[in-house]
């Protein structure tokens, strides 16, 4: 809304940077545009959105044709808002049914799905949030960003970290507070690394420009704006989650296979290929190792490799409800049991919580095993 402007008055659409004036920011026109513009009001267009590749850019390059740009922020904030709606309903479902949380893969499940939430909120408030004239909102911003982030990949970590403790080790239930130390390392880890980053120096986050386009403009996020601390706070934490989880899932796989070859016997009939292969790809996205793509970022594979990486990342919140609640039995007959139908519940319903306990291992991956 506009205060005493004439027709012959030029309007123009800005926002504040930062890093112009040596740091201590101000205004700049660059990416933004008049869409509309009468003697009442001014409606600015500015194409400063931004894809979730940006979080692992490894090159830091951005995406310099704009077309492209433009397509994987529409792919990155359609996926992150239905990530966020499906990682909420993959909370309440484990909150709201009590029974659902007794063993531990579900409770380690129930903190990545918390951790993933926050990481897509936080992403998609960052566009609103850059343009607040405030260098502190986008630090703290960019410190929030990089801490669910973290914690993302600290959960994968994790799950990698109990499936070899049951599958391999197989000893598990002897480990004393066993959720309180996961707890710890899960939210304490990426908790030191970020306050060591911002502690060197706050204005290791910041707004940063990425994507310098033909036309001039840029893309602008509020993130890690220094190099080192992108590299070694960022991308060799995830290098080594990664390579992590990478190992304990051949190793997992390569014990369940042993045990299906020693078991024959045991395997049930109804089994197929097809449902291995669903549990298969329901471990890779538990593991985050989705999250890989960034990994191929270079050279001639750069841009495939940035659409996979933003498809499968921006919509894990969606492949993590369907993988790990829409298709287990046991989550699904408790919708029935006390959603839909609950004056119709079998008697043998009643039990099924006391069975999966007796058995977590065989339950939480029971995809592979005969």
């Amino acid at each position: 809304m506009h205060m005493n402007l004439s027709q012959e008055n030029i309007t123009s659409c800005v926002f504040w940077n930062f890093t112009k004036n040596k740091n201590v920011g101000g205004w700049d026109e660059t990416g933004c545009s008049v869409v509309i513009a009468t003697p009442e009001y001014t409606t600015c267009s500015c194409n400063h959105l931004t894809s979730f590749a940006i979080l692992l850019d490894l090159s830091r390059e951005g995406i310099t044709d704009p077309q492209q740009a433009t397509i994987l922020t529409f792919i990155t904030y359609i996926g992150c808002g239905i990530s966020a709606v499906f990682l909420a309903v993959t909370l309440i479902t484990y909150l709201l049914f009590e029974k659902l949380l007794r063993d531990i893969p579900a409770k380690i499940l129930v903190q990545l799905c918390f951790s993933l939430m926050l990481l897509n909120l936080v992403f998609l408030l960052n566009g609103w949030l850059s343009t607040f004239k405030s260098e502190n909102v986008c630090i703290s911003t960019g410190f929030f960003l990089h801490y669910f982030l973290l914690s993302s990949f600290t959960w994968a970590g994790l799950e990698a970290l109990h499936m070899y403790l049951s599958i391999v080790q197989v000893f598990t239930p002897y480990l004393s507070r066993y959720m309180l130390k996961f707890s710890l390392m899960g939210w304490g880890i990426p908790l030191v690394v970020v306050v060591i980053t911002i502690s060197v120096d706050k204005d290791n986050y910041g707004l940063v420009q990425f994507g310098k386009h033909e036309d001039g403009t840029t893309d602008d996020f509020c993130w890690l704006r220094n190099n080192i601390a992108y590299y070694v706070g960022v991308v060799a934490y995830f290098v080594v989650v990664f390579l992590f989880c990478l190992v304990v899932f051949i190793a997992v796989m390569v014990q369940l296979s042993r045990i299906k070859k020693q078991n024959p016997h045991n395997q049930s009939p109804n089994r197929s290929t097809m449902t291995d292969m669903r549990s298969i790809v329901g471990l890779v996205l538990l593991l985050g190792l989705t999250w890989g793509f960034a990994l191929f970022t270079w050279g001639a594979i750069r841009l495939p490799s940035l659409y996979l990486f933003t498809i499968f990342n921006s919509l894990l919140g969606l492949f993590v409800f369907v993988f790990h609640c829409a298709v287990k039995e046991n989550v699904r007959r408790m919708w029935r049991t006390y959603l839909c139908c609950g004056n119709m519940r079998l008697p043998e319903n009643l039990g099924w919580s006391s069975r999966l306990n007796k058995d977590e291992t065989h339950q939480a991956f029971r995809g592979f095993y005969p």
